[in-house]
């Protein structure tokens, strides 16, 4: 196994925060739909924000199983919403500040993230432009001292209550496609930059998803994260950490979705006995569980040559796509297995049926991971 004792250490520190701080309040954030301000700053209290980051930005100077570790423990809080959104806060919006930022984009920006002071968002998404990222149309045009921006971004998690966001956006002509794309950070303060609406979801209810609107808003030069014209490429590549760790909390999630359904079918009883004994279930659950077993050793797998620096993509989307399917399969059967109770809103299994269901969808739709296995993978 990847993980050390100091891993262990660190697994044992969160489940303790997580039972303590977080859990209690999960049937009120869901019910809320939206978990509350202080989990960032505590986390970042905590130095859970910034498990792999470098210490001079704040972090921990861990390895990528550190921040497994989270995600993993996150998927226990019982509102899968709370994960999804730490995880959008270090997985997803600030990596590309670390790759591609200068060290006055890291002070700025990376600091207060790992410090839970400010919560990040990542804009890419559009009505019109979701697995076709080339084919945005947010436009930044240059004008003296900086960049005008102006257009729109839907779906984006932690969009009402972002500090700021890593945007998505095209700086020249829209038929040159990923050509001339390049990322920004966009200060939530700026003029003309509004929180359009909240957006209500069929799962991850704590979280809080945003349709985004910007008119006019003026962006500095010093606020250009990377090359200009060069954000497609390394939007790219903070898909693949993005698709990584998605798998990995949809795989825990699926894991505890397994072992409370176990429990029930262990307790609950039927004809005189429980329905765990009937050959019917046992093989349900044994299928479930080897799944499982071979789902995690893909995936810790590809974290350490993820951890090593190599660049995986045809594997990675074979990760994602298997563990959201897999992690679908799971929700279901377990529904079924805990009977008319499984359709009940007091049951976990049911919130793990709903949360589940967006892996397949968001960083990569299961048809966006199709073809790229079948290009990366197959040659095709």
């Amino acid at each position: 196994m990847p993980f050390t004792a100091e891993h262990d250490a660190l697994r044992e520190s969160i489940r303790e925060f997580v039972a303590k701080e977080l859990r209690p309040h999960a049937d009120e954030w869901e019910e809320a739909e939206y978990f509350a301000d202080w989990v960032f700053p505590r986390m970042g209290e905590l130095g859970l924000l910034g498990l792999r980051y470098p210490e001079e930005y704040g972090g921990q100077g861990g390895d990528y199983f550190h921040a497994l570790v989270l995600a993993e423990e996150m998927a226990r809080c019982g509102s899968g919403g709370v994960g999804m959104a730490v995880s959008v806060q270090t997985e997803m919006a600030t990596p590309p500040i670390l790759q591609f930022g200068n060290d006055d984009q890291k002070r700025r920006y990376l600091v207060p993230a790992i410090q839970g002071t400010k919560v990040a968002a990542l804009g890419i998404t559009e009505a019109d432009a979701g697995s076709d990222v080339a084919n945005i149309r947010t436009r930044a045009d240059k004008v003296d001292g900086g960049w005008r921006i102006n257009g729109s971004k839907i779906f984006i998690t932690n969009g009402v209550r972002c500090d700021f966001i890593v945007l998505v956006a095209r700086t020249g002509a829209q038929e040159e496609g990923s050509k001339n794309i390049t990322l920004f950070l966009v200060d939530k303060e700026s003029p003309g930059f509004t929180v359009s609406r909240k957006l209500k979801k069929l799962g991850m209810h704590s979280s809080d998803t945003a349709e985004l609107s910007f008119q006019d808003v003026f962006v500095p030069d010093e606020n250009v994260l990377g090359e200009v014209n060069k954000g497609f490429y390394n939007i790219m590549w903070e898909l693949q950490g993005e698709r990584l760790i998605g798998a990995a909390g949809s795989l825990a999630g699926a894991e505890l979705c397994f072992q409370e359904t176990l429990n029930w079918c262990k307790e609950r009883r039927a004809f005189g006995r429980p329905i765990g004994a009937f050959q019917v279930t046992k093989h349900k659950l044994v299928d479930m569980y080897t799944e499982l077993q071979l789902a995690r050793t893909y995936v810790y797998a590809l974290a350490e040559r993820w951890d090593k620096g190599e660049y995986p993509v045809a594997e990675v989307s074979v990760a994602k796509l298997y563990v959201g399917q897999m992690a679908s399969r799971i929700a279901d059967a377990c529904v079924q297995l805990y009977g008319g109770m499984g359709y009940m809103d007091e049951v976990l299994v049911s919130r793990h049926f709903r949360d589940s269901r967006l892996i397949r969808i968001g960083g990569g739709t299961d048809e966006i991971m199709k073809e790229v296995i079948a290009k990366f993978g197959l040659g095709l």
